[in-house]
């Protein structure tokens, strides 16, 4: 068995006199691929920033294989020093990795590497933090949360090149299909311990409920036990209950294992501010048009949205789905097209950015600076006992918003959004830094909340869990409607695709078959060598060329590109439709053969 390449065991960690990290063990061979779960503020973080060597543990063991490399992710990187995003990259380089790698990574990610860092947007800073850990091609990947603020073409394309990787995986994220694509085991931290389970992040879940299970009747029969030893020092024969200092001493042992029996931390409470109903009617738009200078943004865009509708929204980073939503609720003039909004409307919007002050307490923040109480549904309470139902703790309530973790803070402004009387939900990007038990919360608020939602995010399972129809982007502007999820939706698109192929195969000319569909009436008995390899790869191709127009597609979308750059403006202009030609004629070329090929075997 080869040694692992990290061990961390019975690591010690405490911040502020509470135990952060109680025991804490970590183990990853060559080519092993972990999740890393649990609860906002367990320590994932610090654990992983533990086996990258930035932070010593107060007790424990840390073994690195001397000659393993190890790169790490952080949630925030430093761009301090650095002028250019490719002399970042660079910077993560060894001595001996393959400097050409910076360049092909770089334009996988869809970045061209002489971007400013100081001026990049979330999604961009993320990516050209990803292609620095990937670029060199480590023995061990150390991932805190790479999902986060990337689109869903990119997290596709990463969970490609991880799944094709030999590095071996830590990674932290609350993505659950990221985490079911890329983990081959879990190790779950909570309270302070860790535990491990030699499968995927998909039996994560199960696993974990029923070891908490077990946990509770553990707990049970020990509550009992005391009950029962206490019962016999009670009413046993007074000679004997003097003698017997031992059976005492076992009372005193279990009812110090019960007192200090750390139970799992509670779920957050999430119940939205009824409102008035708002009209059956919510929005109905006709040809809406906006466009930034030559780019259209969205074109002719008409929809009605009803009361209860969910809808989702998805596209690339710079696509315009937070253009879309604004011109959906008359935050944003259209340049062409008509709006109409329903009658009672009360909209609640929980902005991507979530712009925050740190020197404001939980307390002023929550309560907009008046006062000790919430109105939440009507009825005050006091903000200490609202924050608890979003788990926060009663000493926290004069906490500067600066010392909370991310998960924290979205907490904290999804429990202000919730407080607000609404029934239309406006929520972009609501999923970002949230724990999954609370993403299960808001998952239920979603499904459960009796007005209209309008929902921008990146997380394939929540939309597919809650969403009634999801809206994306078709290119120059315009935008489609599909019934269902995420996943509904890439079953309607394939279908539409493969509907495309078969009418441009049922309208070509005779003259436009292959030679061997013109051989005599007999024709061939089987395809040549070449056809069979064709018929092969061309899916490949296509898809690779497909991914490539996605890329140039998002680079395109970037309002700013052609004030910024001209020339690679019209580049990847030219490249888009030289890629879209080879596309067609790569599908045409296949769709010629697999009709080729069903007539020798009809035959």
């Amino acid at each position: 068995m080869a040694p692992p390449l990290l061990k961390l065991e019975g690591i010690r960690l405490t911040f502020g006199g509470t135990p952060l990290l109680d025991g804490a063990s970590l183990m990853v061979g060559p080519g092993e691929r972990l999740a890393l779960v649990g609860r906002n503020g367990s320590g994932k973080s610090t654990l992983l920033k533990i086996a990258a060597g930035m932070v010593e543990p107060q007790d424990g063991e840390v073994f690195r294989q001397p000659t393993a490399t190890v790169r790490y992710l952080p949630q925030a990187p430093d761009w301090q020093g650095f002028s250019t995003v490719r002399a970042y990259v660079e910077g993560g380089l060894g001595p001996a990795d393959d400097i050409n790698r910076v360049a092909l990574v770089i334009d996988r990610l869809g970045l061209t590497g002489e971007e400013d860092p100081a001026t990049l947007s979330g999604g961009e800073a993320r990516r050209a933090a990803l292609a620095r850990v990937l670029a060199p091609e480590p023995d061990l990947l150390l991932l805190d949360e790479p999902t986060n603020h990337l689109d869903l073409a990119t997290i596709e394309w990463l969970e490609d090149e991880l799944q094709r990787s030999s590095s071996a995986l830590v990674t932290i994220s609350h993505d659950r299909r990221f985490l079911e694509k890329v983990s081959r085991a879990t190790v779950w931290l909570d309270r302070g311990m860790t535990r491990r389970l030699d499968k995927g992040f998909a039996h994560f879940e199960d696993w974990r409920d029923t070891v908490l299970e077990e946990e509770e009747r553990e707990q049970h029969k020990l509550g009992r036990q005391i009950a029962r030893e206490e019962h016999w020092l009670r009413y046993g024969v007074t000679a004997r209950r003097k003698r017997n200092v031992r059976r005492l001493g076992e009372l005193h042992s279990l009812r110090e294992r019960h007192r200090t029996h750390v139970r799992a931390e509670g779920l957050a409470t999430m119940t939205a501010s009824d409102a008035a109903e708002s009209g059956k009617l919510v929005i109905e738009a006709k040809g809406l048009q906006k466009a930034y200078g030559e780019l259209p943004v969205v074109k002719d865009f008409s929809i009605r949205i009803q009361r209860g509708d969910r809808i989702g929204f998805v596209g690339p980073n710079g696509a315009g789905k937070t253009t879309l939503i604004s011109l959906l609720t008359g935050a944003l003039e259209p340049y062409a097209g008509s709006l109409r909004l329903g009658a009672n409307l009360d909209i609640a919007m929980l902005d991507q950015k979530r712009a925050l002050d740190p020197q404001e307490t939980l307390a002023h923040f929550l309560t907009d600076g008046r006062g000790d109480s919430v109105v939440v549904n009507g009825q005050e309470r006091h903000v200490v006992s609202y924050m608890k139902d979003f788990l926060f703790k009663p000493e926290q309530a004069r906490t500067p918003i600066r010392e909370l973790s991310g998960g924290e803070k979205a907490r904290l402004v999804l429990a202000r959004l919730l407080s607000r009387p609404a029934n239309l939900l406006v929520l972009d990007e609501p999923t970002n830094d949230l724990d999954m038990e609370t993403l299960d919360l808001l998952q239920e608020l979603v499904e459960g909340f009796p007005g209209t939602v309008l929902l921008v995010s990146h997380d394939r399972d929540f939309l597919d869990r809650t969403v009634t129809s999801t809206i994306a982007p078709a290119g120059d502007g315009r935008w489609i409607e599909y019934a269902g999820g995420y996943s509904d939706m890439m079953a309607q698109r394939k279908g539409e695709e493969l509907e495309r192929r078969k009418a441009r195969g049922a309208s070509e000319t005779p003259k436009a078959k292959p030679a061997a569909a013109e051989a005599p009436k007999a024709g061939p008995k089987k395809l040549s060598y070449k056809q069979k390899f064709a018929l092969e790869t061309l899916p490949r191709k296509i898809e690779q060329l497909g991914e490539e127009i996605d890329g140039l597609e998002a680079k395109l979308s970037d309002p700013a590109l052609y004030a910024r750059d001209a020339s690679a403006f019209q580049r990847f202009t030219r490249e888009l439709g030289e890629k879209r030609g080879a596309r067609d004629r790569f599908e045409e070329e296949w769709l010629e053969l697999e009709m080729l090929r069903e007539d020798i075997e009809g035959a």
